[in-house]
């Protein structure tokens, strides 16, 4: 189907500051509690797992089934989570995540056999998946163009914060603990916490007003433009998104018939790409199974779950650099230096780990080249991704299209989540790791030549930049993703 951008959008006046600048922040903080639940619930386990392998029993393809089934389930979540956001809203979508959470928390920490654990972790995957997709979506869609990539970042921000808080609470609890039967219980039951503060703050919290547009309800969408925007700028890009949204409603479904249309389906190519290289950096074989690499490079058991915390703070300091500079600098040459620096730092510790002997030498060196792969991973790669992936699709298809590339996201982080034990075990670590540098080469050369830059524009002005670029230049995206 045919989709024709008659006009250039309006320009919109730059916003000034105003009691709507606060409500914009308690939105973006509310929000955000859902990146900071995905962080919790995926970091927990790398320190949980040893304590649950002795009470449950697990074997070491129970143990990879029950990393895994979060992982599964992230998929299937990102692409309902990304359907039902396009149909039912931004709002009521986080809301129900905060409801699954809760429910998959309390499944895992009162979870009586592997079956049960399973099954929880698999719940808890939904939730996950919905949100990586649906948070970053309803963040770009209320920010202001000029503070879009700081506001969105921010939960990447939380992600890692979460991460870190499970790393932290699973060292004090195992340090503490340890010899406790069902220590790991008190490890998964803290993320209830934040499950609760989700709820209850989005029900607070506005509708996206480009939501609202593309369902016709402009005067809803204009009462929520003025909650986080001065009065004169509302209007301003009302005018704006009003325009983007009556031409897309004359030539597009909102569909997946859409994705027969040259030009969106090229998109959907280049986010697929985005978000497969995002992932085989490795940097979820870090996130999972650091406390193992760590122990593999010369760690006590303890020590090594001391020092994964170092793993959580260079996240955390990593992505903070990696919202200040968005604010500053293009995102594809983040992108671009973010994955030369993860492939230098795994090229580094695949040679290390063969050269150096076992001992504290080899494992404070690979304890320090990890550090250095998630500097360059959480302050450029991971910050990036989802924004890109937030602003890249047309506003018909933004969930959609979120939904597939966070499909194939999640089932990629899967497939290395599964296959990693067995190729450390199958091959050593070294030689795992010169596989993530091979495939790190490919990732540097497809950003080059495929991924679009985003940057300073408004999310209408980007569709019709991106539409105009796509239908000119039909080879790019199909032969880059």
């Amino acid at each position: 189907m045919a989709h024709v951008h008659a006009t250039t959008p309006p320009t919109v006046p730059l916003d000034t500051k105003g009691p709507h600048g606060r409500r914009l922040r308690l939105v973006t903080i509310i929000a955000t509690f859902g990146g900071l639940l995905f962080g919790y619930d995926t970091g927990v386990i790398n320190g949980a797992l040893p304590y649950m392998a002795t009470d449950l029993g697990l074997t070491p393809f129970t143990e990879g089934l029950v990393t895994s089934s979060l992982l599964l389930g992230a998929a299937l979540g990102a692409v309902a989570g990304g359907r039902l956001s396009d149909r039912r809203g931004r709002r009521k979508n986080i809301l129900m995540l905060a409801v699954i959470f809760l429910l998959g928390t309390l499944t895992c920490t009162l979870a009586p056999t592997t079956a049960v654990m399973v099954l929880g972790r698999f719940v808890l995957g939904l939730a996950v998946g919905g949100a990586s997709v649906t948070v970053p979506t309803y963040l770009a869609e209320v920010s202001p163009t000029e503070r879009r990539g700081r506001l969105v970042t921010q939960n990447e921000l939380m992600i890692v914060t979460g991460q870190l808080l499970a790393f932290t609470f699973n060292a004090i609890i195992g340090n503490a603990f340890g010899e406790s039967g069902g220590v790991w219980r008190w490890m998964l039951v803290i993320a209830t916490l934040p499950a609760v503060v989700l709820w209850f703050g989005m029900l607070a919290m506005p509708e996206s007003p480009r939501w609202l547009a593309s369902k016709d309800r402009f005067a809803d969408a204009l009462a929520v433009l003025k909650q986080v925007r001065s009065a004169q700028r509302a209007q301003a890009e009302l005018a704006e998104v009003e325009q983007l949204a009556l031409e897309d409603k004359k030539s597009q479904t909102g569909g997946l018939r859409d994705l027969g249309t040259p030009w969106i389906r090229r998109l959907v190519l280049v986010g697929v790409g985005i978000a497969i290289i995002q992932q085989i950096t490795g940097v979820n074989s870090i996130m999972y199974y650091g406390t193992q690499i760590l122990k593999d490079a010369g760690f006590s058991a303890d020590g090594a779950l001391t020092a994964n915390i170092a793993n959580g703070v260079i996240s955390v300091v990593a992505t903070f650099v990696g919202i200040y500079l968005l604010g500053k600098v293009n995102r594809r040459p983040m992108l671009i230096v973010g994955q030369i620096g993860t492939t230098t730092a795994l090229l580094l510790i695949g040679v290390f780990s063969l050269l150096l002997p076992a001992g504290q030498g080899r494992a404070f060196v690979v304890l320090a080249l990890t550090v250095t792969f998630l500097a360059f991973q959480q302050g450029a790669i991971s910050p990036v991704t989802w924004l890109m992936l937030s602003e890249i699709f047309p506003l018909k298809l933004r969930g959609l299209g979120m939904g597939i590339a966070g499909l194939v996201l999640w089932l990629t982080n899967f497939a290395i989540g599964l296959s990693f034990p067995v190729l450390v075990d199958a091959l050593h670590i070294s030689n795992t790791f010169f596989i993530f540098v091979v495939l790190g080469i490919g990732a540097i050369t497809f950003v080059a030549k495929a991924v679009p830059e985003t940057r300073g524009r408004s999310l209408e002005r980007l569709e019709t930049e991106l539409h105009t670029r796509f239908t000119r230049e039909p080879a790019l995206a199909g032969k880059g993703a």
